[in-house]
């Protein structure tokens, strides 16, 4: 590893780790209006980092330049749910809640490049337009990644609530096998999430020229 390719990925970290921090925090925010007020009392409701980072996966992997990562993962009893709420909806929303949040920081830093191009041109060629962008993509490939259909992931849990009730027994023992499909989405995820991370994108491009 060069000392430019160091630099950068130290450079990057900070997005990394504010990233996931509000991916963690919608989980723990969603379920505490839901009911549950299990991550709450965790102290995990909360944007400060350092409640949400895991030392190999927000810090050493990334900066070893590692494609993937992750935080320490928020606590949720749905059995702690309103009881209007079901178990199954409640984890959906839940879960939900963290790749939109991603894809709500990604439409901001959009916003954020958009008027800086706009009002502020001469800062175009300085740090704070490329740091943004990156913003923008790494929050886009976060949301996308995590709605994967594949457990333990986000999209997991969405997709367990659409299921019918026929399909819910063979969903469980899929469920079974997380860890190995997992390993799977980490190896070979990077194809399936590249075209509608592409895809979302150039929308956001389009924003960006409309506002500047």
């Amino acid at each position: 590893m060069s000392p430019d390719e160091l630099l950068g990925r130290i450079a990057v970290l900070p997005l990394f780790i504010i990233s996931l921090t509000v991916h963690e925090w919608a989980h723990a925010w969603s379920a505490w209006k839901l009911g549950d007020d299990t991550a709450s009392l965790q102290g995990r409701l909360t944007l400060n980092p350092i409640a949400h980072v895991d030392l190999l996966g927000t810090i050493i992997l990334p900066l070893l330049g590692v494609p993937f990562g992750w935080a320490k993962p928020v606590p949720v009893n749905p059995a702690r749910f309103r009881r209007e709420v079901s178990m199954s909806g409640g984890m959906a929303l839940t879960a939900g809640a963290g790749p939109l949040s991603n894809l709500v920081l990604a439409l901001l830093s959009t916003v954020a490049i958009g008027l800086l191009i706009r009002w502020a041109p001469a800062l175009v060629e300085g740090p704070v337009f490329p740091l943004l962008r990156e913003l923008v993509v790494l929050n886009v490939a976060l949301a996308i990644f995590n709605l994967l259909p594949v457990p333990p992931l986000d999209g997991s849990r969405v997709v367990a609530w659409l299921m019918p009730r026929g399909l819910a027994e063979g969903w469980r023992r899929i469920e079974l096998y997380a860890p190995v499909l997992l390993i799977a989405v980490f190896l070979w995820g990077g194809r399936l999430v590249a075209g509608p991370i592409s895809a979302v994108y150039r929308q956001l491009e389009k924003l960006i020229y409309l506002i500047a």
